[in-house]
This record gives C-alpha cells, structure tokens and sequence, in this order.
C-alpha cells in the first residue's frame, strides 16, 4: 500500500498519503475513502482528537434517521382529510 510515485514536477507521492494545501485543503486517499464506506456527496464532521489527530466522521442522513420517527402521532387518514378541504 506504500506504493511510491513521481506526479508533476518530480514530486514524490505515497499512495494513503496527503498534504495540506495552502488553503488548508487535502484530498483523501480514494482506498481510505472506500474502506470507510464514504462517497461524494458525504457530509463529514472533523474532529481534532489529540495533537496531530484528525478524525472524519459521517453525519448521519436526517431524513434518513428521522423517517418514519412520528407514526402515531397524527390520526389515521389525517392527510386525507386535510387535502379535501383545499379548494
């Protein structure tokens, strides 16, 4: 997995390796991003967890978590009656 390589202008890269840009961003390792079941699109939340730690982790789909959440909570058929009062 520590597979070296030359990219533009002689750099050297090592795969599962990033850097930090000048604007603070990076690019995560697409083995990493396979391995942790993340695809684009993700939202991640960063945490720092010690010097020189940084966990990403997914936040939950809310409409995911939540569907489904209130049944009971509204009679049966009350959507019903509610569209057969609009004009």
């Amino acid at each position: 997995m520590n597979e070296v390589r030359t990219v533009g202008r002689g750099r050297v890269r090592k795969r599962g390796y990033t850097r930090v840009t000048a604007k603070n961003q990076i690019t995560i390792p697409v083995d990493a991003m396979r391995e942790a079941g993340v695809v684009p699109g993700d939202e991640l939340q960063v945490v720092s967890v010690e010097d020189g730690k940084i966990v990403l982790e997914r936040v939950g789909d809310p409409l995911e978590t939540f569907a489904g959440s209130l049944t009971g909570v509204w009679p049966k058929d009350a959507l019903k009656k509610l569209r057969e009062e609009w004009p």
